[in-house]
């Protein structure tokens, strides 16, 4: 069950509800690196009928997006709302509020995009929610860069899983993400993930109802990496792990500033990557 309290000991007095532990009193209004204060930033929320096809089914993912981020990746394609906080402070009762008018509108599941740094706002808004007879599912799509801490205090409020696992080396994450123990903290979450909620389950119309779904964007160069990804799915989640590899990468925000992600990816290094998955046997590829 979901441990609302430790969430609000990780957030205050000092924030440490991701892994940088900025440490700033957001109760404050003081911002760290994510640039969130006390309150939830919302961008904007809408039936997403561009999700993956067990989320958008045919009425839309209801999705929810979340100003602010604490990864900021130098080649965000959503930098607006990511890095330059293009978004409205909303109080519980507004998330609670965005929730039900999504279900009302038909949607088949709630899906909070870059939640990890306003995990103490959510918590308690799902929670409300969920008391009230919100019946669709909940999806936390994040960057990958969570707190085990957080996440197993949340247990029992998440039903889908969605991180997006992005580098595989020390290297590539300190280089474009600021953040060299992404690596090993991506692997811990989605462990804990999958411990909560298992592989990807959907009913009878390929909905999904419950369970992790992995998202990895192939970047120039970086096949690699992407192969390395893969086989750690296969070989330490699930070989029925539902994995999106994602092909859409194209140069933006500050990418123009590193040669070798100033170029949009070859169709042929994604279609290798994608092969590669089903050769070593993953049996759900987006």
């Amino acid at each position: 069950m979901a441990d609302l309290s430790r969430i609000e000991e990780l957030f205050t007095p000092e924030c440490r509800l991701c892994p940088r532990e900025c440490g700033v009193n957001r109760k404050q209004n003081e911002t760290g690196y994510c640039g969130v204060g006390k309150q939830a930033l919302v961008s904007s929320s809408f039936p997403h009928r561009g999700e993956e096809r067990p989320l958008s089914g045919r009425r839309g993912s209801g999705t929810i997006f979340l100003a602010g981020c604490n990864l900021r990746c130098v080649f965000c394609q959503n930098a607006e709302i990511s890095h330059g906080l293009e978004g409205r402070p909303v109080r519980q009762g507004e998330l609670v509020s965005l929730m039900f008018n999504l279900q009302e509108r038909g949607c088949h599941n709630i899906n909070f995009v870059t939640p990890t740094h306003c995990a103490a706002q959510l918590a308690p808004a799902i929670k409300e929610a969920k008391d009230e007879g919100l019946e669709i599912p909940v999806v936390y799509n994040c960057g990958g860069y969570e707190s085990v801490k957080v996440l197993e205090a949340m247990e029992g409020l998440i039903d889908i899983y969605m991180p997006d696992f992005k580098f595989w080396s020390e290297e590539s994450s300190k280089k474009y993400m600021n953040a060299s123990d992404y690596p090993e903290v991506a692997r811990q979450a989605v462990k804990e993930m999958h411990a909560q909620v298992g592989d990807l389950e959907t009913d009878g119309q390929g909905i999904a109802t419950r369970g992790l779904l992995v998202r990895h964007l192939v970047m120039p160069g970086g096949k690699e990496e992407s192969k390395k990804i893969i086989e750690w799915l296969k070989e330490e989640i699930s070989p029925h792990t539902y994995l999106n590899i994602m092909p859409q990468y194209r140069p933006a925000c500050e990418a123009y500033r590193y040669p070798e992600l100033d170029k949009p990816l070859r169709i042929e290094t994604h279609r290798e990557v994608e092969n590669y998955a089903r050769k070593i046997g993953l049996t759900n590829l987006d």
